[in-house]
Formats: structure tokens, sequence, C-alpha cells
């Protein structure tokens, strides 16, 4: 067996899915990547133009590095369904990736080492300085959708990327017949923000990821009547896609956190950073922070209007902390409670508190949709 298989086959073994080897060269879709950060479709995310050096040569993420073993990891399940509505990306569901990831990725490098088939590496999980995407199509992992998901045959969209840049130069895998979208345009169509605004070229200004996850201000208003509940993440353009309904299996490896299966949409909004703090260990959805939760909650609530829901979102109006909270379950009572009779008054009191004209700017657009 060649020193190229014992990697492959070493990666396996730790309970990688896939494991082929891309050359350490600049990604097949770099021009892509320079055009989309040129139209700005990264929003507010800087990092990604700060590292657009490293992005755009890996060879300076590690001095000694030859070879980039990109790996996979199926994590498909079903939907993931609040109880009082909404819904969470399914990735999130479980234990954080990057930590469960990260601990097969260090063990992986060890035994590399201890076989001598490498002596430095360096792993990557998500949030790394790599197209990872690009690379694992160079790879053979799948191919680029027009959602801009890499899609595997069996895994469909399902499936975790990390990548171990190596000292060893190893041939690329040979690249087998790995598909495509053909004339399928389902993500397209689907798309609630019209996000795709071409195959294969996503704008995060109008992602409903992007905005639940990573959007610490206010979400848009324009988008917030189209995102259908989502708390975090969107699922969409994988659920709709051909390919995402044939994955089975994976997701015992990640289980479900428990505030996932006992949190109801309500609490999501209620709960304070303190009541989140010791729940949220070891979840996905620490990224967008308590204030993000709980703006993503309020929002929610006016795509599954409830009593409960109304009261939730009385509460947050008069009494909640953050004005980027307050803000949104103003809209969300004037968008689902219209009707109500409290409604326009508990506005006005809103905006008479308002402490950013921010605040101020979007309690006003919501007193004015009442008519």
């Amino acid at each position: 067996m060649t020193a190229q298989a014992n990697v492959t086959e070493l990666a396996q073994e730790i309970g990688f899915d896939l494991a082929r080897v891309a050359p350490l060269e600049p990604p097949p879709r770099a021009a892509e990547f320079e055009a989309w950060l040129d139209l700005g479709y990264q929003a507010d995310m800087a990092w990604f133009e700060s590292q657009r050096s490293r992005i755009l040569n890996p060879q300076g993420i590690l001095a000694e590095g030859r070879s980039l073993l990109v790996l996979g990891l199926g994590h498909a399940r079903s939907a993931i369904h609040i109880e009082g509505g909404g819904r969470i990306a399914r990735y999130a569901a479980g234990r954080d990736y990057h930590n469960a990831i990260g601990r097969m990725l260090k063990k992986l490098a060890r035994r590399l080492r201890e076989s001598g088939l490498v002596k430095a590496s360096r792993g990557i999980v998500d949030a790394g300085p790599l197209m990872e995407r690009s690379h694992a199509a160079r790879a053979g992992l799948g191919f680029e959708s027009k959602s801009a998901n890499l899609l595997h045959h069996h895994w469909g969209p399902w499936f975790f990327l990390s990548e171990l840049i190596i000292d060893q130069e190893f041939s690329p895998s040979e690249m087998p017949s790995i598909g495509s979208c053909g004339t399928c345009t389902a993500c397209i169509d689907a798309c609630p923000t019209q996000a795709i605004v071409e195959p294969g070229l996503v704008d995060s200004r109008l992602c409903i990821s992007y905005h639940t996850i990573e959007n610490r201000g206010e979400i848009p208003r324009e988008l917030r009547a189209k995102m259908d509940g989502w708390l975090f993440g969107c699922d969409v353009c994988s659920e709709v896609c051909p390919f995402g309904g044939r994955a089975e299996g994976g997701a015992e490896r990640f289980g479900t956190h428990a505030i996932v299966e006992e949190n109801r949409l309500i609490d999501w909004l209620r709960s304070s950073k303190e009541e989140l703090a010791a729940p949220l260990i070891g979840s996905p959805l620490q990224r967008p922070k308590r204030d993000g939760l709980a703006r993503n909650a309020a929002i929610a609530l006016a795509h599954h209007p409830s009593e409960d829901g109304h009261d939730a979102l009385r509460s947050a109006l008069a009494e909640e902390e953050s004005g980027i909270v307050r803000e949104a379950a103003g809209w969300a009572l004037a968008y689902a409670h219209a009707q109500d009779s409290g409604t326009r008054t508990a506005l006005e009191r809103a905006l008479e508190r308002a402490e950013t004209e921010s605040e101020r700017a979007g309690l006003t657009a919501s007193l004015e949709e009442l008519g």
C-alpha cells in the first residue's frame, strides 16, 4: 500500500467518511471568490477580505505544507422544528462540529506523525482561511452546486468539510465522475430571499443564514417577512435539492443538544444571557450570542403567532435590555398582531424609551405600518 493510501485509510479509521488529496495550490475558483468580494457579497464578514491573500495562496498557512488532505463527515438528520414554531438548521442541532471534528483532526495528525507519514500538519475546520468547497471539489469529494453547496452522490449537502495541510507531497486523488446540477434550479427557485443571485453565487446580504448567525445588528426589514421562522441558519436550498433527500445517517455522531429539544420558541426570546450561558455550552447556537437569538426568535414569532407569543413580544418590547431585540419585537407585533388594540400603545411607549436612532427609526416604521 502506498503512503498516500495509508493516509486516507487512517483518516477513515479515525471516523471520516470521505478522505481525498488535493494539491496545496490556489483554489480552482479563486477568480470567483475575488469577484464575490469585490461585489460586497460578504456583507460585514470582514475576515474574508482580511484573509484574502491566505485564501488565495494556501501555501502561506503552513510553511512546510505540500498537500491538502480534504475530509468529509456526514451529518444527515430530519428537519429540526421548535415547539411553538420556528426552525433550526439541521447541522446545528447537536454538539458543535468545530469541537468534534477538531478532536478528530488532532487524533489523525498524531497517528500520521506516529506512523512516520507526516512530520508537520495544520488542521482546519470551517473557520480557517481556505475555500474549502473549491479544494474539496478539486479532490473529488463532490461538485459545487448552484446554491454554492458541495454535493456528494450519497451525502448530498449534509456533510461537514475539514482539512489537514500536511508536509508531504502526494499526487492529487483521481477525479471521479461526480455529477452536476444539470438543468435543475430548485434551490434558486426556492430561496425565500432570492439570495442565490445566479448559479453558484450567493449574496450574503440577502441570506437568512448570514442574518440569523453572523449579523449582529438589525435584520433588514424587507427580509423579515420572508424568513419563515428560522431561528438559526436556513436549510431551504439543501432541502429542495434532489441530492438532499438521499442521505441517511450521521446525526448520531453529534446527538441532539438538550436545549434544542427543550426550549420553546418563546423561551429563546425570554431567556437572559445568564440563563442561556450554561445550556448553550458545546452548541453551535452560541454563535449569534443571546441578543441575536432573541432577535431571531422575535421575528420567528411573527411567522407563528400565538397568544403566548404575543405576550412574550409585548414583554420584550417593554422590558428587554437590548434595543435590537426591542425593535424586532416591535416589528413582530405590528406584523402579526396589528389588530390587537394594545399594539399601537405598546409601540408608542417603546418609541418614547428608544435609546438609538436605529431603534427609533425601526419602531417608527412599525407604527407607520399599522396604518
